[in-house]
């Protein structure tokens, strides 16, 4: 029996660090604004405006919580030793780089965190969670740890979920979780379609690859996650990201294709063998007619589509059609601004387009797809979340005045070595549990 389902968003909330160090080669926007001055405190309440915005429109919004930076335990473990005030200034005089990569606020782009199977695809019919290793980027490749703690803080009943650990931390199985990842389907209670999508086969050295910019994502770490998870050939699809896309910096397939139901939005050189691609899709989508609408070249050129992140925007259901929530750079881009007019015009399942201001997050190449976690619930899997981690209009209220109370309004790379910033950090993170109601998952708690 079909069970009812919605899907949930769990968005990452800002960290007090969130700065521009240019730590992602291959992501143009991180490299093109580095060392800009950051304003953490609008990125986190830019952050909660979107959040709200959709708890408003009645669908169902979660929080993520931000991780401790600096992440001290990491600079220890590199060789960096004293008080804290002396690991900081060791690592600022003879390491800066690992400073500033110790200290990102990566953590807000959540649709990295970890790839979600919902239950209804899984053979043991639980939601399963394998946080990314995000190996291919040191800054990145610590938060797995955390977040997995996180995620069982909130999706804690072992009736309902299952966690996996990541994937051993090597190339050979990259994984950069959820952007990568897109499901398909019916309805969300029904079984659907799971499309993985990488950059590269680890295994074999043949296969065509990017030539400037590394491929993050292993057909063989996706593979895994389909295995972890339970998952069958009759469910899944894989697909390689065109290599020239990611030289022209599509770094996650979020960043040039975004599903949401039986519809997927995607530019033509989104996927090598596009055609192989659908057919599959459409061959596993019970009960659905795939609605495939290809952005082509002359419609909207790569650069643009990049430049505006026309695609890691939110594909919602709306009550009459789908909602396509786009960052505020989409309608400063001609191309991009013209093609989201005639898709809204035309006779398609996109029928509505709002605009959202995520300008902070955007500086460092994350739209407001890169801030959510995609989760479908069913209903009695919703009951069994932790419910301190549900926006409601108190808990805004609460975040606000905590962001507000704690988060600084300009923060450059120099300050990241100030121990005032990490006490700042550490106190506002040991509030922030206790207002989500997390428990101690922070190593400075445990």
């Amino acid at each position: 029996m079909t069970k009812h389902a919605v899907e949930s968003n769990f968005d990452g909330l800002v960290g007090p660090t969130h700065n521009y160090a240019g730590l992602s080669w291959g992501n143009v926007a991180s490299k093109s604004n580095v060392n800009a001055e950051s304003n953490p405190k609008q990125a986190a309440l830019q952050g909660l405006a979107k959040m709200k915005a959709l708890a408003d429109r009645g669908y169902t919004q979660g929080v993520l919580p931000p991780h401790e930076r600096p992440h001290l335990p990491t600079l220890r473990a590199l060789g960096f030793d004293g008080s804290d005030e002396q690991v900081l200034q060791s690592a600022a005089k003879h390491a800066p780089a690992v400073l500033a990569a110790v200290s990102s606020a990566s953590t807000m782009w959540t649709a990295n965190a970890a790839t979600v199977s919902p239950s209804a695809d899984a053979a043991d019919h639980r939601v399963h969670f394998t946080p990314a290793n995000l190996s291919a980027k040191f800054h990145r490749s610590i938060e797995h740890v955390v977040t997995g703690r996180a995620l069982k803080a909130i999706f804690c009943d072992e009736q309902y979920f299952v966690h996996h650990p990541a994937l051993p931390s090597v190339s050979h199985f990259g994984d950069e979780g959820a952007a990568n990842h897109t499901r398909l389907c019916s309805h969300y209670g029904e079984p659907g379609v799971e499309l993985f999508v990488y950059g590269q086969e680890a295994f074999n050295q043949q296969a065509s690859a990017p030539r400037k910019y590394p491929a993050r994502q292993t057909l063989e770490a996706s593979q895994a996650i389909a295995r972890l998870h339970g998952l069958s050939g009759r469910n899944t699809v894989f697909a390689q990201q065109n290599p020239a896309a990611i030289d022209a910096g599509v770094f996650h397939n979020d960043v040039i294709a975004v599903g949401n139901g039986n519809c997927l939005l995607y530019h033509e050189l989104a996927f090598l063998d596009e055609a192989r691609v659908l057919a599959e899709i459409r061959e596993r989508l019970h009960g659905a007619e795939l609605e495939a609408i290809k952005v082509t070249a002359a419609q909207v050129p790569l650069e643009d589509a990049v430049s505006s992140y026309l695609f890691n925007s939110q594909l919602l259901n709306g009550p009459d059609g789908m909602l396509l929530v786009v960052p505020g750079e989409c309608r400063e881009v001609a191309s991009v601004s013209r093609y989201l007019d005639e898709l809204v015009a035309s006779d398609g399942p996109i029928t509505s387009v709002e605009v959202m201001d995520v300008k902070q997050s955007m500086r460092n190449g994350g739209g407001p797809a890169c801030l959510r976690l995609r989760v479908v619930l069913n209903d009695e899997e919703r009951h069994a979340v932790n419910q301190g981690v549900i926006l409601t209009d108190e808990l805004y209220q609460r975040l606000t005045t905590w962001v507000e109370t704690h988060y600084r309004d300009r923060l450059v790379q120099q300050d990241l070595a100030d121990p005032k910033l990490l006490n700042e950090v550490r106190q506002a993170l040991d509030e922030l549990t206790g207002i989500l109601q997390l428990g101690p998952i922070y190593d400075f708690q445990r």
